[in-house]
């Protein structure tokens, strides 16, 4: 049976995650949430970067390996008329992906675009190469 849940879906979900969600808006559960969309020309991918800014990402091919990388930094001051702090808050963190797309796959190849906290990617498909096929043949005995 089940029961309804007060905590999201794990209890320790509110306990370690961010304390201060005010400002922030932050679940790391959503960061980076990634669609791929297989198309005729390649794949699309659609990654989640929620309060990311563009200069914050990175995106890097490597044998054959795409990762894409952020980093946050935030800080909220808040201070009293007297100029007292009553509220001081930071976060820094990171987080990245990795995909593989195949050797033949060039970093020029590959259109980014990031808008409104989206990144976009457009990655060709490699191109597939006739496998060799080696003839093996049975030996008759007679």
């Amino acid at each position: 049976m089940l029961m309804p849940s007060i905590f999201g879906e794990n209890l320790l979900d509110d306990f370690f995650g961010f304390p201060f969600d005010g400002d922030y808006n932050y679940n790391a559960s959503g960061l980076m949430t990634t669609d791929v969309k297989d198309t005729d020309h390649g794949y699309e991918v659609t990654m989640n970067m929620p309060g990311v800014k563009k200069e914050d990402v990175k995106a890097e091919l490597k044998d054959g390996y795409l990762t894409v990388s952020a980093v946050s930094n935030k800080s909220t001051d808040e201070k009293n008329s007297e100029g007292k702090y009553i509220r001081r808050e930071r976060y820094s963190g990171s987080c990245s992906r990795s995909f593989y797309v195949g050797e033949g796959v060039k970093q020029e190849d590959i259109k980014a675009k990031f808008e409104d906290g989206t990144l976009k990617l457009e990655i060709p498909k490699e191109e597939a190469k006739p496998a060799v096929e080696q003839k093996k043949y049975i030996s008759i005995e007679g």
